[in-house]
């Protein structure tokens, strides 16, 4: 938009944008990338004036060849009435490598033409910088082209420095990631606009091309990569890396170009091996050598530290249908030695960027490695283009084209929705801009599940804090716990791709999170509300004690570990051993009960301990060697046990608990309550029932005590013998 950009003197890769056509590849030679448009010629094109109305201006001949290859039946007619305007509007401007300005909307046209853009991005291309540089206005834009090409205009054109000062960057970009929220053809624009700035980017003085390369990297090559227009972001990269790294880009160059120069390239053979290896197996497919771009070069020379013949490129295998590609995979795997490591299912689990393919790779018996990509054309077309290939998200669905849910309509991917939400509580452009470049650097994406249902997506890293922020939002500050996949987990655990998390919420309305919290927060929705609590609830200072302050009351400390008193030691009720006149003693860390499998263990004095057979203490014992002892359950129904309830903290939350255990009848032997922790209280019973039977009864009343989480019998650990 509006570059001041002039064009070759800036070294870079010539890879082409855009899927290149697919080629037969039964030569299995490297895929030719397609020329690059000659601007120069193109601009005196421009020069030339509109054609007549009943024929495409010869300017945009080259756009509309691309258009037609993805889009054989689209109208022309807007695109021909957009060249018009531009032009006329543009005359006599030009960049300042003296080309004439509407060079520049052309190239952007002409890219995401060859993307597979609709006509309605490619009219709203063509006119994206008439409202920003010309007298054209937003109304005129929207009378002669409709609301989308008129919106689309709008989102990507700039807001002025005058009114915004140092702000008009990253409140440009504000405003378009706003605009992108509903239609993401906004960003493919911008995109593809900043990607024809950076191949002209030579003239400009040294340290612009370095700012302007710093804030491709660190905004737009992410946000490429999360709408997954690989074409676009690989030749970013590409330029980025010429201008931040020219030594490392000129190692990597001459890497490439002595691969280049030395002949014989081991891919070529194990194409053809692939290829005999698919037709004996009666599989249609086309296999063809694709080359990596510098940067993924450099990748792997620096992973590795030295390349191997094959590290230059990838195997791309293309199929008709998805059942085919794990035929590929399965051949493959069958007739070459497959790298187990190297395996990557993108199809059963797409990437949250559209992504799908298979990621293999395999050795021939000379023990040359070539990695392989199998997808389908379609998924090929996908990622290469990512969103731009969906073609018109926002039209109806046809009979061709049926609705396909959340993949055929990408206006609010989940991290798209994240970004709008925290963005809108950045209380300043500075705030806005390090966060954004912070949320982007987190380049992949889990999903969690909700245990009331739903998913949600998270950054990988994410933490339980950031899970409750994402569910929600600031009422999250009320949090005080988790379950992780149905176990008690810190708000400080961090969640993988497939956990299913639910989230326990706290009883006091004025609680908050702690400055610790901000630890465990990687998303930019969760620092911000958890900075914004803390900014606005201050630890007030701590007031010194009166000169004359009476001494302070004594109050014994709960032990953290529960202890049952010796003379309160659980009976034997009615477990009988088989040792005659042995004195037989339930142990206290497992306390066990009717009808609990159990088995015993004989200690000084002819005491039998029994304990649950599930108890850590009885392998503990069988490892060193202790006998067991038979032990069966009697008559009697009566049994003691150990209770563990945990609670959040609230008021009579105690003497709840004492009534609901009194109604089912158990007598409370001991209780301890340890002091509470992040508002969550631990205590621990020991009860005698007159039947053991009620136990589960008894359990399910004091789960149902309001505050209660969680009640489960005591399992301490003890010694193996006393």
């Amino acid at each position: 938009m509006s570059a001041e950009a002039t064009n070759p003197a800036t070294p870079g890769p010539t890879t082409p944008v855009g899927p290149a056509p697919a080629t037969a590849g039964s030569t299995g030679q490297w895929r030719r990338a397609r020329s690059r448009l000659d601007l120069r010629r193109l601009g005196r094109a421009a020069l030339l004036g509109p054609a007549g109305r009943d024929r495409v201006p010869d300017a945009i001949s080259h756009v509309v060849e691309a258009h037609r290859g993805h889009h054989p039946d689209a109208d022309l007619e807007p695109l021909r009435r957009a060249y018009v305007l531009a032009e006329s509007s543009h005359r006599g401007q030009t960049r300042k490598s003296g080309e004439p300005y509407i060079t520049h909307p052309l190239a952007v046209t002409l890219i995401l033409a060859q993307l597979g853009a609709e006509t309605t991005t490619l009219t709203a291309s063509l006119l994206h910088d008439t409202v920003e540089d010309t007298d054209v206005t937003l109304d005129q834009v929207r009378a002669e082209f409709g609301d989308d090409v008129c919106y689309l205009v709008d989102g990507v054109t700039k807001l002025e420095k005058v009114d915004y000062g140092a702000a008009a960057e990253p409140e440009t970009f504000r405003k378009m990631l706003v605009a992108t929220g509903n239609d993401v053809r906004v960003m493919a624009i911008k995109l593809a606009d900043r990607l024809h700035n950076m191949r002209t980017l030579g003239v400009m003085r040294p340290e612009k091309q370095v700012r302007i390369a710093k804030v491709t990297r660190d905004v737009l090559i992410p946000l490429a990569e999360r709408l997954g227009v690989q074409a676009l972001k690989t030749e970013l990269e590409d330029l980025v890396f010429a201008i931040l790294h020219p030594e490392e880009y000129a190692r990597t160059e001459a890497l490439v170009a002595a691969k280049n120069a030395g002949g014989s390239d081991p891919l070529v053979d194990i194409a053809e091996d692939v290829r005999g290896v698919l037709r004996e197996a009666g599989i249609t497919a086309e296999v063809l050598i694709r080359p990596r771009h510098f940067v993924s070069v450099h990748r792997v020379h620096r992973k590795r530290g030295g390349l191997r013949p094959a590290d230059f490129g990838r195997l791309l295998v293309l199929v008709g249908e998805d059942a085919d590609c794990y035929g590929v995979l399965g051949e493959l795997h069958t007739c070459f030695t497959p790298v187990v490591s190297e395996f990557k299912d993108f199809i059963a689990v797409p990437k949250f960027n559209l992504y799908q393919s298979l990621h293999t790779a395999v050795a021939r018996r000379d023990g040359e490695v070539a990695e392989v990509l199998i997808r389908t054309h379609e998924m090929h077309r996908v990622a290469e283009a990512g969103v731009v290939a969906l073609r018109n998200p926002y039209a109806p669905p046809t009979e061709e084209q049926p609705a396909d849910g959340e993949r055929a309509d990408p206006t609010r991917p989940g991290w798209l929705s994240r970004l709008l939400e925290w963005q809108q509580a950045a209380p300043d452009p500075d705030t806005f801009w390090s966060t954004l470049r912070e949320d982007l650097a987190q380049d992949r994406e889990i999903a969690v599940y909700r245990a009331e249902g739903g998913t949600l997506g998270l950054p990988a890293g994410a933490s339980c804090v950031d899970a409750a922020y994402a569910q929600y939002g600031e009422d999250a500050h009320a949090c005080i716990g988790a379950r992780v996949n149905g176990r008690l987990a810190t708000l400080s655990t961090v969640l993988r791709d497939g956990d299913t998390v639910q989230l326990l919420m706290g009883q006091d309305p004025s609680s908050g999170p702690s400055r610790e919290w901000l630890d465990h927060a990687r998303t930019p929705a969760a620092r911000i509300a958890i900075r914004r609590w803390l900014a606005s609830h201050p630890t007030p200072a701590p007031c010194p004690p009166p000169a004359a302050a009476p001494p302070p009351v004594t109050v014994p400390a709960a032990t953290s570990r529960p202890q049952v008193p010796t003379a309160l030691r659980p009976a034997a009720a009615n477990a009988v051993v088989d040792r005659e006149g042995a004195t037989v003693r339930l142990a206290g860390c497992c306390t066990p009960v009717p009808p609990d499998e159990v088995t015993g263990f004989a200690v000084r004095g002819g005491v039998v301990t029994v304990h649950r057979v599930t108890c850590p203490a009885v392998a503990r014992m069988k490892d060193v060697g202790r006998a067991e002892v038979g032990v069966r359950w009697g008559d009697s129904a009566e049994c003691r046990v150990t209770l563990v309830a945990e609670s959040f903290g609230r008021p009579h939350l105690l003497a709840d608990l004492t009534e609901a255990i009194a109604l089912e009848g158990a007598a409370i032997i001991s209780a301890t309550v340890e002091p509470p922790s992040q508002q969550r209280v631990r205590h621990t019973y020991t009860l005698e029932l007159p039947d053991a039977a009620r136990l589960p009864v008894l359990m399910r009343a004091m789960r149902n005590v309001p505050g209660v989480y969680d009640v489960s019998r005591a399992q301490h650990r003890t010694p193996a013998a006393p």
